[in-house]
């Protein structure tokens, strides 16, 4: 099975454990995630299918959209309500204009420490291993960028936002030095991601509907008046997945002569001439099958970057509407 599907991960899991259940559903073995969810978080977490999992390598810079809640007043070891507090609660007066204040010191490129019980590893060690067995954990401040970070509401001691920030950020991070800056302590409350690149929340399905059965007969997607329809896959999953001309939209696309796609499919080079100007490029065999990302290396010569089609298969049904 090949595809992309958007994932609302509930809460209370690890996004390994969401991979392994998408696995238990699908019956695909080769599935990965693009940006690792805490257990605590929910949101948009993207799950790619079969072959599509070598697309993970151009979303490994994308953006990131949250929103959540920060609770003031006390820290915690993790930096999230899961943790145990650190210290004395403190009495909160902050003002809102305060709050406001503060969250705007962290917009922009900043240096940031990553949470002791984090995947950073030291030595070849996951930290967290190492904070779970109360070892001291000294991590160094990396940079990062912070694009958006807009107070949505303060009552009492909590505090609702919305971020928008690079790959490498941590909104448990931002929290706990948010708490330090206003000298009260602080730790994350509640977390959701809304967006991963082109992914949003108003796409993602959950686990529940993709074990629902009976709900539709047959499984398509549409775009410009086109459904496709992917062979031997179950309906209730393949009505969720992307239609693989939305992937990646910030690449050009072209669907491909047949005259060209046994060089494209055996990974030799093609010219595309109206592609001078374009790094890398989307290559389909019809208008719904992603066969290709290929590369400019001189003029308008490309070179196969990542192959996901085969020559010796059959192309996806169309079905007319």
């Amino acid at each position: 099975m090949d595809g992309v599907l958007v994932l609302d991960k509930p809460g209370g899991i690890t996004s390994h454990d969401a991979v392994n259940r998408l696995r238990r559903i699908t019956g695909e073995r080769s599935i990965g995630h693009l940006g690792t969810l805490d257990p605590m978080a929910t949101g948009v977490l993207p799950m790619l299918l079969g072959r599509m999992t070598r697309l993970a390598q151009f979303y490994l810079h994308c953006e990131k959209d949250y929103e959540g809640e920060i609770c003031l007043g006390f820290a915690t070891d993790t930096y999230d309500a899961t943790g145990e507090p650190t210290g004395l609660a403190h009495e909160v007066n902050c003002s809102e204009a305060q709050i406001r204040e503060v969250a705007g010191q962290f917009v922009g490129v900043i240096e940031q420490t990553p949470p002791s019980y984090s995947a950073k590893k030291i030595a070849g060690v996951p930290a967290y291993k190492l904070a779970r067995k109360k070892q001291t954990v000294e991590l160094k401040p990396v940079k990062v960028e912070i694009k958006k970070f807009e107070i949505a509401g303060v009552q009492g001691d909590r505090v609702a936002f919305r971020a928008q920030v690079a790959s490498g950020t941590y909104l448990r991070s931002l929290a706990h030095d948010m708490g330090q800056q206003l000298g009260v302590g602080g730790h994350l409350a509640s977390l959701r991601r809304t967006a991963v690149g082109e992914f949003r929340i108003e796409d993602a399905c959950g686990f529940e509907d993709l074990q629902a059965q009976g709900q539709v007969s047959e499984g398509s997607l549409t775009l410009h008046n086109i459904r496709y329809r992917t062979l031997e896959m179950p309906s209730e999953i393949s009505q969720y997945l992307r239609h693989p001309r939305t992937l990646l939209p910030g690449f050009p696309s072209v669907t491909a002569p047949p005259e060209t796609l046994p060089r494209l499919l055996n990974g030799n080079s093609v010219n595309l001439p109206e592609f001078s100007s374009a790094k890398l490029v989307k290559v389909f065999r019809n208008q719904t099958e992603l066969i290709a990302i290929v590369q400019r290396v001189a003029g308008t010569l490309f070179q196969p970057k990542v192959v996901l089609g085969s020559a010796q298969e059959q192309p996806v049904e169309m079905v007319q509407p």
